[in-house]
């Protein structure tokens, strides 16, 4: 059997669904749509999903409990990590009035599955790697792990609304995500935790 290890890019997957209008696909059973990649001979060793935790916004003051509900939710299933980055605080300035406001910009997460990535490989952990994202900084780590490890594939899955002419030629295959894989892969709405806690489905996202 050939092993597989899948690495999702959650904040480059979470765009390119609401870039499609689909929340109600937020609530994604990880381990399940690692599942529904895999191919006859192939067995699912590891899901490693790799986010950063979002900062307060007073225009959606809810957002940090939904990604919380989530990333707990998350928790719960069987070999799925969660490998944190940070979000960084950022001036910018318009260009016209002169005004500024802050901003916070996603830092690590490319960083973060780059060097797992090659770690899993030289490690020799995985036969083939699924990385989903379309993010092009992945395009040197990819390339990377099929030059020095030859006898390897990795395999990218782009979200929806998300492509990258650069990561798809360094990539073995590449392919995108469809909508009948997302919704076969969720998550049932109410989930309880080791400790009795009863997670449920943000309402926002039926």
């Amino acid at each position: 059997m050939k092993r597989i290890i899948v690495y999702v890019d959650g904040l480059n997957l979470f765009y390119g669904l609401r870039a499609k209008g689909w929340k109600r696909y937020y609530w994604l059973n990880l381990w399940e749509l690692a599942q529904q990649l895999l191919r006859p001979g192939q067995r699912l060793e590891k899901v490693r999903y790799f986010t950063a935790r979002v900062r307060p916004d007073q225009r959606d003051p809810g957002r940090e409990i939904r990604q919380k509900t989530y990333l707990e939710a998350l928790e719960t299933l069987p070999s799925v990590s969660i490998h944190e980055g940070f979000h960084m605080a950022k001036t910018r300035r318009c260009s016209v009035c002169g005004s500024t406001w802050k901003t916070f910009e996603e830092k690590m997460t490319d960083v973060n599955i780059a060097v797992q990535l090659l770690e899993d490989a030289q490690d020799d952990v995985f036969d083939t790697a699924i990385v989903v994202s379309a993010d092009s900084d992945l395009t040197g780590p990819v390339r990377a792990v099929r030059q020095r490890h030859p006898q390897k594939r990795v395999v990218v899955v782009f979200p929806p609304k998300r492509h990258s002419s650069q990561l798809k030629a360094e990539a073995t295959a590449a392919f995108t995500v469809g909508r009948g894989l997302l919704s076969k892969s969720q998550l049932p709405d109410n989930i309880a935790k080791p400790d009795g806690f009863i997670l449920t489905k943000p309402t926002s996202w039926r």
